[in-house]
């Protein structure tokens, strides 16, 4: 059966310890003040938590979960509210209700599949959907992974993950979508779109900004320093998207957010979430993320997971949590109630808020138990049946193998490489340990190490919480050479899966038409360190000599062709220029049908062959030193003080960097990346033309007076908003508990009579914001709320304007061309030089062309005005750039806010 019984209990203490050893190398618990410096970093604290408010199609839900809350007992409630430990069928399991029926939660991983399950599937990482910029198989695959899941029996799939590409290392990267705000918030809308179209209620993780994941990760780990602007406009962009979706559930991190930590951060939980972003589901603790009962409950956290105080510490002493003793909640809830230092109407609403999320998506009549086991893949443990090995893959294998497909992408193509034709092919070398199979299996590692934690044959997905069990795992041997031999037999197909074997390569790669280089690199979670990288990479470079592997068969083959199986960035320097390296292909992570998928892109007599679109999420830079973040690896304070993270280049991130001696947009400077967010090539070419930008009419775009805000309130701020910046009407301690009302339909970016007419000269030196902190705009600001609508202020999401313009198919195949739409905001605004704001993907025949048009909402005009504490429309001249990546600008306009 694969994992054997005993060898998944062995690896579930293996992690269990490798957690224990992690939350040994930190004390235990938070010091009390921030570090001597940090000082003005400290989030003000927003209470109390505001009780659901049953907003829009939650309100009969609502309604229903407080009438069934009111029938509970204190004990029963707290059942509902704290997990069971980790021992469970799942990775995560509340308690139960027997009196009702209600027979629990069960919370369950991956990002990219059900982790620990049999007969489930492996599909492409986060990282290569978000690659597509294909909306459609962005939602089919949260639909596909939605209906495994509930097929399962999962009630709460801990996933989509949509942390930020801050840095290029980071180790959890690939879970996620990018490094672009606006391309992850659709990724993460679409994806939480399709698995909640189950009835699986979806997790958006990790807030916020879980990225210290090396060595001694645990609850104390670092605090992550984040001005107000930036956390709206780039970290909490994400979360609002998902949040305005529907997401039903949110997990809160392991790490500090400005000073507090994360799971009992009040302005974050409170503040942000339930009030502004008018959040209606449950947020729970990441995994011990927990470190304080009280305060986490008063913060705004619903659920305790996995219910213990934490790794390292003992399991829970009992199964009935309203009885545990080790737990932060659990028995100490039952006692914060008594003694008041938890109001019971605060347990009241986690109970209420975790019924209903449960009642909306139809998970209390008709759905699948649980029918699997985290702890074994046999039928029986301990007596009991726990696995009846329903196979719920269906044909998603399909879906996995077109994505694998759409997601690779071309970023070299010389002496037209790409695509090959087998019957042009008389002998083809295929080279690399990545081009293999696994030696122990795609699910198990030779030394032992738990959820996938080596780099062992083809690398298909990394490593830690965020993985699955393969089903099968096709290699890239394996496939192209069935492909080929399906073609013609008589070509020779050697393929040697092997880094170093340089004697064994040399007369193959002497002798072959074209050879296939396969190189990787890895990444994942800090529990396990994989060849000295303790989640995050220690560099960005391939794995396993990759750089000397390339060379070797490059020198020796004039028609060598790379493919990439990597986490993230990898630099790329050493080889690119290389004269025989003819055609490089990034192919990311694609899960089980990796090798069918590559077969798909290489070979233009595949069945399936696909014209690469696929565009970059990330910048590819020409050395690490380019980019505006690093990891921080060993801690920057002195022993006994928590180490300090403070993002320092504000909104400038990636290709958005506007960082003192590094400005990427400044050819000058001479250090332009070597492949920019949003590259990719085709074996077609395209042709833009016709820009036009037209304002939307309609009742949310009224005339609205217009203010004028502070200059500071234009540009970033460098620290968090103060609980004295709150707004006049509101309580010191609250914030955002009473801002100040204006009507969700006022704004004074009005709709004009006709539409407006874009100017056609080119984005002019101006389109650069600085960053002038003395520079003044005037702004329309969006309307607040007490408890906001769902997502924020419902005029967010309303359409103010649309670009169109033509793409037309010159070359001479049919493929699709993924168009970018780019603003740049007036430079009092603090923006960085250009900001996704849209994409479309366009078939096209060739000699065909086609209108594309892309709708911009208020909210994709609108900067965070920190003092107003609010959204506002930017004033002024706002550039319009049409273009096939973040460099390569086609069109160039104006629109007038």
């Amino acid at each position: 059966m694969g994992i054997t019984r005993t060898n998944r209990l062995l690896r579930l203490c293996a992690l269990a310890l490798a957690l224990a050893r992690a939350a040994a190398d930190v004390t235990t618990g938070v010091p009390d003040r921030a570090p001597p410096g940090f000082e003005e970093w400290e989030s003000p604290i927003v209470l109390p938590a505001p009780p659901v408010k049953g907003t829009d199609d939650w309100a009969p839900f609502v309604q229903r979960a407080r009438q069934f809350v009111a029938g509970l007992t204190i004990e029963e409630k707290v059942n509902a509210t704290t997990g069971i430990d980790i021992f469970g069928r799942c990775v995560g399991n509340t308690g139960t209700i027997p009196r009702f029926g209600w027979k629990g939660l069960c919370l369950e991983d991956s990002p990219l599949g059900v982790r620990f399950a049999d007969f489930a599937s492996a599909f492409p990482a986060g990282i290569n959907v978000a690659a597509t910029f294909d909306v459609g198989l962005i939602k089919a695959r949260g639909l596909a992974m939605g209906q495994e899941h509930r097929g399962k029996g999962v009630n709460v799939a801990l996933g989509p993950m949509m942390n930020m590409g801050r840095q290029a290392a980071a180790g959890r990267q690939w879970e996620g979508f990018g490094s672009d705000p606006f391309l992850t918030g659709v990724a993460a809308a679409a994806t939480v779109e399709g698995m909640q179209s189950t009835g699986v209620i979806a997790t958006a993780k990790h807030l916020q900004q879980e990225h210290f994941r090396g060595g001694s990760e645990a609850q104390t780990i670092e605090s992550s320093n984040i001005d107000d602007k930036t956390l709206h406009e780039v970290y909490l962009w994400p979360f609002a998207e998902a949040v305005k979706a529907g997401v039903g559930a949110i997990m809160c991190s392991y790490n500090l957010v400005n000073q507090t930590q994360s799971c009992q951060n009040s302005k974050i939980l409170n503040g942000v979430m339930k009030e502004e972003l008018g959040f209606q589901g449950f947020i729970m603790s990441d995994w011990a993320a927990m470190i304080n009962g009280v305060q986490t409950a008063l913060a705004g956290l619903d659920l305790n997971m996995p219910g213990f105080i934490g790794y390292g510490i003992g399991p829970q002493d009992e199964e009935d949590p309203s009885k545990a003793t080790n737990s932060w909640w659990g028995a100490a809830m039952i006692t914060m109630i008594n003694n008041g230092s938890v109001p019971e109407s605060r347990l009241d609403d986690m109970a209420t808020r975790i019924f209903a999320t449960q009642f909306k998506f139809g998970q209390d009549k008709g759905y699948p138990d649980v029918s699997f086991s985290q702890l074994t893949e046999d039928t029986f443990l301990n007596g009991q049946l726990v696995n009846e090995h329903i196979n719920v893959q269906d044909d998603h294998f399909k879906l996995i193998r077109e994505i694998g497909a759409a997601s690779t992408i071309l970023l070299k193509n010389t002496k037209n490489a790409l695509p090959l034709q087998v019957k042009k092919i008389k002998r083809l070398g295929i080279f690399g340990s990545d081009s293999g199979p696994h030696p122990t299996g795609p699910n198990q590692c030779s030394d032992g190490q738990p959820d996938k934690g080596c780099n062992e044959g083809t690398l298909a997905m990394g490593w830690g919480s965020g993985t699955a069990n393969f089903p099968y795992l096709i290699d890239p041997i394996a496939g192209i050479t069935a492909h080929v031999q399906s073609i013609d037999p008589t070509v020779v197909v050697e393929g040697i899966p092997s880094d170093f074997a340089f004697a064994q390569m040399a007369p193959v790669a002497t002798n072959a038409d074209t050879c296939l280089v396969f190189v990787n690199a890895d990444s994942g979670e800090g529990y396990i360190t994989v060849d000295g990288n303790a989640g995050d990479r220690t560099n960005i470079t391939l794995w396993h000599g990759g750089e000397a592997l390339i060379a070797n068969i490059a020198g020796q083959c004039a028609n060598t062709i790379v493919v990439q199986h990597v986490v993230g960035p990898v630099t790329v320097e050493a080889w690119i220029d290389h004269p025989n390296v003819t055609a490089v292909l990034h192919a990311g992570l694609p899960g089980q049908e990796s090798g069918n998928a590559i077969v798909d892109v290489l070979f233009g007599d595949s069945p399936q062959a696909t014209n690469p679109s696929a565009r970059l999420p990330y910048t590819i830079a020409k050395q690490r030193a380019d980019y505006p973040a690093d990891i921080l690896y060993t801690s920057n304070q002195p022993a006994g003080l928590m180490p300090q993270i403070t993002y320092s280049e504000g909104v400038n991130i990636d290709y958005r960097c506007v960082c003192a001696a590094r400005l990427w947009r400044a050819v000058a400077d001479n250090i332009a990346p070597r492949f920019e967010f949003g590259f990719g090539l085709s074996y077609t070419t395209f042709g833009y033309s016709g820009l036009k930008t037209f304002r939307s009419h309609g009742s949310r775009a009224e005339p609205h007076a217009t203010g004028a805000p502070a200059a500071s309130s234009a540009v970033a701020s460098s620290k968090p908003v103060p609980a004295s910046s709150a707004p006049a009407s509101a309580p010191a301690s609250a914030p955002h508990s009473a801002p100040a009302s204006v009507s969700a339909s006022a704004l004074s970016s009005a709709a004009p009579s006709k539409p407006a007419s874009v100017s056609a000269s080119a984005v002019s030196a101006s389109a650069s914001a600085s960053g002038n902190a003395t520079a003044t705009a005037s702004a329309a600001p969006v309307g607040a709320s007490p408890v906001g609508d769902i997502g924020g202020p419902a005029a967010l999401y309303e359409t103010l304007a649309t670009v169109s313009f033509r793409v037309q198919n010159t070359g001479p195949v049919a493929g699709n061309e993924v168009s970018q739409l780019y603003l740049g905001f007036p430079p009092a605004y603090g923006e960085p030089p250009k900001v996704l704001r849209g994409f479309a993907r366009t078939m096209l025949r060739p000699g065909q062309s086609e209108t594309v048009s892309i709708p911009l909402r208020q909210k994709d005009v609108s900067v965070w005005d920190v003092v107003q504490q609010e959204w506002v429309v930017a004033k002024g001249t706002v550039q319009v750039m049409v273009g096939s990546s973040s460099r390569n600008i086609h069109l160039t306009g104006t629109i007038q806010l």
